[in-house]
């Protein structure tokens, strides 16, 4: 979902790490990086808790709505 937004929205590539703080961002692919860099920053995923992205995890229906429901209000 991140991947979409992202080219979707035509954004640019985010200069801050914002996935730093997450223990697994090393396992996000490296397709995926830039857009979950830029997910993360502008505030559409937050994470799983405060150090847990779960890249490789399934998304739950309420999950994909929230992060489309932040795209559409930012």
């Amino acid at each position: 979902i991140a991947t979409i937004l992202y080219r979707y929205a035509g954004a640019e590539e985010v200069e801050e790490d914002a996935l730093a703080d997450f223990a697994d961002a090393d396992k996000v692919n490296a397709w995926a990086v830039d857009a979950m860099n830029w997910a993360v920053s502008v505030g559409l995923i937050n994470g799983m808790d405060e150090t847990t992205l779960a890249p490789q995890g399934n998304a739950t229906r309420a999950q994909i709505a929230t992060i489309l429901m932040r795209y559409c209000e930012g």
